[in-house]
Formats: C-alpha cells, structure tokens, sequence
C-alpha cells in the first residue's frame, strides 16, 4: 500500500494498492528470498519488480490528487525484514537460515532515487528498524501507533498480525516481549480447497442456524467464488458451535450429524467430495476436512506463541487489558470467532478490538515527526525478541492448542 501525505496538514490525499509484482518469483517472501538465493540477479530482479510496483502507484496518486512528482520529497517505508531488505536491494538469504539474523537492524535514510523509486531527485527515504529477522518494521510501526508499549496506565497488551507469520507483542510500558509464529498461509485462503484473496466474491463472514447458512459476501455478490480468511475462522467456529466439528477437528458425516440429532437441513450438507469429508457452504464452495487441519495448525501456531509469551511473563488471560487483532486480515476477524477457535485467548469479547492498518498510521506518524523516528530506536532496543525455532516448549504447547476450546 502506498498513502500519500499532505506534510503541511498531515491529510491523507488518497492511498491505494495493489498486488506486489514480486509474485511471478515467488507467492510468499521465503519462495522470493528462495528466487534470490538460487539466480545471480535475484535479488536486483526483485527490487526492480516492487520498486515498480511503487512507482505504479505513486504515479496512480498523484494524478488523481494534481500533486506534482518534484513536491514528493519525504517518504517512510515498512514492511516485514525480508521486505525491506529486497526493497533496498540486499541480500535477504540471512533471514531464512538459523540464526536468522538482518542485515538491517537500526533505522537509516538513503535517497529514494538510489532505490528506483521516481519522485524529487533528492527525496528522502526513511526506514523503520526491525526488532528480529521475522518481527519487521512493520510490526514496529504497528506497536509505535497503538502505544502498546508507551502507554502510561501499566495495562497488559496483546497485540497480533495475523498472517502467514504471526507476529505478536505482549506488555506494557514495563515490559515487552515479541516473536513471531510460523502459521503459514492458510488465514490468506492460500492452499484452502475453495480459499481466495479477501477480494469481490469471497465469503468473509459466515453464521449456521439451527437450520440454514447465512453467508456475508464481499461486494454484496449474490454468488460466492470462494472463501477468504475471515470466511474461514467464522465457518470454523460455527460448525463447532452447531457440533458439526469436534473439538478434536473432526468434521461429522452426515451419519453420525443425524445419529446425534443435527436437524436434516444442515446435516445434507456434510458431503463427501473425492473421498474427503467437507461441509457445503453454497454452490460450489465447501469446506474440507483438509481446510479446517490447515486452520487448526495455523491458529495454534499463533496461539502457541501467544502461550509462550505468556508464560515467560508470568501472565494469565485475566491479565490482559486488550488484545488487538492488526492487518489487512486482522481487521476483519470476527473477534468471537477468533476467541472460540481458539486463536487468541479466552478474554471477553469486548476487549477483542481490531486496529486496523497499524503499520500505516505508525509509517505517518514518522513521516511528520522526528521525534517519533527518533522513538523507534528506542523501541526496538525495550522489546525482547523471543525465538520460537526449535523451543520445545512452543512444539509442546502447539500440540496442546491444536484442538478447538470448549467454551
């Protein structure tokens, strides 16, 4: 995403996105740091595709808000470290081996030309630090604009980007400590039988009756092309409502749903597609017994390190003020659906809040203070990194969280 910033006023002029001309060589950045590490130009092949796709955006920009290309002099750049290193053109083959370390660790300005980027000859741009190899600038930015760790009411915070890696940071002001889980594609609907983008046609909410499925589709559509993540953790959490799933993840037959009194309506829906027990969710669109696994592992991923955590600071659920779900797909979780499947912990849904862009508000809020560049710094140096990687601890707990709670 690329926002662009009256620095007089602090007005957002407009913002758009798009998807990141990277994918060709990879639909992930370990296949992209993969790309880099296997042809000689890799890396200069990448920085060229997303500069591009910056570029592209920027120009979208500023026709459509008459700003003129030499008036953009300053900008901010986040994202996750094997982002921002591709983006600056440098080697991202540390991050993907142990000890999975950065080139880049502090912040530091280069000039925007020297990265491709077509705006002011002169333009600046600014980089946020990162606190580990998978806990990005952005995850630092996400913590700098919800002032999880500057906030003066010494209140407990969760805070969670959800997404392929789970990023998360627990404390307070006192305290803090992150890390990041491996929960792989799954909440991006990647690698689902009928998963999507969160775009036109994708299911994104879901609510069974006693007797029927309601279905929320994005765009207002009538026919649903698939099923993005949110999608997924709301069916998932109310097929184990209706007892339609286990607790153990095992979806019912329609069999065994009549045996134990599932009316007929939604127990003709638990079909068997390919050999594969799967729920039917609308004409064409089902859920598999494959797709609710992936679902398991990947919020017990998360989860668990969320446990982690925790544990090292000696804290209980009761503990926890707020937990703030972050990102695209964060933003859209249903926070009773993410607290029944067990994604985060069991808290009262009211302090389950969605933040929103969090990586953006931070990137602005150093785009028009150096004091707030100068905080990162700071902040980067406070919050411990945790290493889940080969922790037997955390493979002990993920086993234990696989399971759906009984609430």
């Amino acid at each position: 995403m690329v926002a662009l910033i009256d620095l007089t006023n602090g007005a957002t002029l407009g913002a758009l996105s798009a998807l990141n001309s990277q994918a060709p060589y990879g639909a992930d950045v370990i296949a992209r740091v993969s790309y880099s590490m296997e042809h000689d130009d890799g890396v200069t092949t990448l920085q060229a595709r997303i500069a591009a796709t910056i570029n592209d955006l920027v120009d979208q920009l500023i026709t459509s808000a008459q700003v003129e290309r030499q008036h953009i002099y300053e900008c901010v750049a986040v994202g996750n470290a094997t982002m921002m290193h591709l983006i600056f053109g440098i080697d991202p083959a540390p991050i993907a081996v142990y000890p999975f370390i950065t080139a880049l660790k502090e912040s530091f300005t280069v000039r925007a030309a020297d990265v491709n980027l077509n705006l002011h000859p002169n333009a600046r741009l600014f980089a946020l630090p990162h606190i580990g190899a998978y806990v990005g600038a952005d995850i630092v930015s996400g913590v700098l604009a919800t002032g999880l760790v500057r906030n003066e009411d010494d209140h407990i915070r969760l805070y969670i980007d959800v997404g392929t890696n789970g990023e998360i940071v627990l404390g307070s002001r006192n305290r803090a400590l992150s890390t990041a889980a491996p929960a792989g594609p799954a909440f991006e609907g990647a690698q689902i039988k009928c998963g999507m983008r969160a775009s036109e046609g994708a299911i994104e909410g879901v609510r069974i009756t006693e007797d029927d499925v309601e279905l929320q589709i994005i765009g207002g559509k009538q026919k649903a092309l698939g099923l993005c993540g949110s999608g997924l953790v709301d069916v998932a959490a109310q097929l184990v409502k209706r007892g339609l799933v286990e607790s153990s993840g095992r979806l019912l037959t329609a069999v065994a749903a009549r045996v134990g009194g599932i009316p007929e309506s939604l127990a003709n829906r638990l079909i068997n597609v390919d050999g594969i027990d799967s729920f039917l969710l609308a004409d064409g669109i089902i859920i598999t017994q494959q797709d609710i696994r992936a679902l398991q592992f990947a919020k017990a991923a998360i989860a668990a390190g969320v446990k982690v955590l925790m544990a090292q600071m000696k804290l209980h659920d009761e503990d926890l003020h707020e937990v703030m779900l972050a990102g695209s797909f964060g933003s859209y979780i249903n926070p009773e659906s993410a607290r029944a499947i067990g994604l985060v912990p069991n808290v009262a849904v009211e302090r389950i809040v969605a933040v929103g862009n969090t990586a953006l508000e931070g990137a602005k809020m150093c785009l028009l203070s150096f004091r707030e560049r100068e905080a990162v710094n700071t902040l980067i140096d406070f919050v411990e990194y945790v290493e889940l990687s080969g922790d037997v601890e955390f493979n002990d707990i993920f086993v234990e969280t696989l399971a759906f709670p009984v609430l």
